[in-house]
């Protein structure tokens, strides 16, 4: 076995000399990166959760320092940051000192790319409930209800810091995605829509921004609107508002447009069919439904949507769908798909009307 084993420990358990490595090992190599991967992760976490970012945002600081500010143990800290160094995750500058890269900037709090929210609550929850996968799997049903005994939403509800790190983390990728939103679809014709499900408005926020004759509505749970008004998210003064709903009831009625942004693939095709229904009676014959979802490709290609749909296997029991079963699923709902239009981001805005 040691003509197996020498090479493993030669070339494919240490990074720094992957690029030596024979071709014969090189699948060896990749899979074993990919199965390791959470350690990269989980060390992008903790320095998200301790803030180390924003304290090096006025230059390099020695671990000494970090740990202090922190409450870290120094040492322990000094491999962190070593490792997050070593996959360009903050540069080591000094032997015991570190400073932000390109890649460190986006984990500041207050900066327009921050992913410190999102990387928190994955580091967390989702991190968690996909240690479950194998459950998911076998049961058909999500993980997270069986790692933390609650639905997400129910859990959401019943705890603060969760439910505020998970809407700041989609709240972080809202913003930026509302940019590739804006750039591929015109808004023009608008001048009332509601956001179903919209968080804290972050989205919406945006999209009303850019243009200005058009008036929002937040449409989420009495929970979600309640901590929204708390943290001062309502700056659009009377041309947004926030209204507290359940979906699966009802939705405001006579808007222009319902805009559904990451909901739908958050449940099976019962309940969304349920809320797209509900969208349906609320809207007048002149109304349109964007969707904005990621569209499974039907080829048997490497793409982002096939490993977020796992994550909604294990988080909520919801799926990412091809275009045919959007197209199913707003047919039973009462709508005829009229198009789809890519962003540069992976979500699509999938444009539907009453039929």
């Amino acid at each position: 076995m040691w003509a197996e084993i020498k090479p493993l420990l030669r070339d494919r358990l240490f990074p720094g000399r992957v690029a030596a490595t024979k071709e014969r090992h090189s699948s060896s190599t990749a899979l074993f990166q990919m199965a390791t991967g959470y350690w990269v992760s989980q060390a992008i976490y903790v320095a998200a959760k301790l803030g180390i970012a924003d304290l090096l945002k006025d230059g390099p600081q020695s671990c000494i320092a970090l740990a202090a500010a922190t409450g870290s143990d120094a040492p322990s800290l000094f491999r962190l940051m070593r490792a997050l160094a070593s996959v360009g995750v903050f540069s080591h500058v000094r032997r015991d000192s570190f400073a932000l890269s390109r890649l460190a900037e986006s984990l500041q709090t207050n900066t327009a790319a921050s992913l410190r929210a999102m990387v928190i609550t994955i580091g967390e929850i989702h991190y968690q409930a996909c240690g479950n996968l194998l459950h998911s799997v076998q049961s058909g049903s999500p993980a997270f209800d069986n790692a933390f005994g609650a639905s997400l939403f129910d859990y959401l509800r019943q705890n603060v810091d969760a439910a505020d790190a998970f809407n700041q983390g989609m709240g972080n990728v809202a913003s930026m995605l509302a940019y590739a939103v804006l750039t591929a679809y015109d808004f023009a014709g608008i001048s009332s829509i509601v956001d179903v499900g919209g968080g804290q408005g972050t989205l919406l926020e945006k999209i009303l921004q850019f243009n200005p004759e058009m008036r929002g509505t937040v449409f989420d749970t009495a929970s979600t609107i309640e901590r929204a008004t708390q943290l001062g998210h309502n700056t659009w003064g009377r041309r947004c508002s926030y209204i507290a709903g359940d979906f699966f009831t009802s939705v405001p009625q006579g808007a222009d447009a319902y805009f559904l942004c990451g909901v739908i693939h958050d449940w099976d095709d019962d309940r969304a069919i349920t809320i797209l229904g509900n969208c349906r009676r609320a809207m007048t014959k002149n109304s349109r439904l964007l969707l904005v979802d990621v569209i499974v490709p039907d080829a048997a290609s490497a793409s982002f949507s096939k490993l977020l749909d796992l994550n909604m296997l294990v988080m909520t029991g919801g799926r990412e769908r091809t275009e045919p079963e959007f197209r199913t699923l707003l047919d039973a709902s009462g709508y005829k798909l009229t198009k789809i239009v890519p962003t540069m981001a992976p979500q699509s805005v999938i444009v539907a009307a009453p039929n």
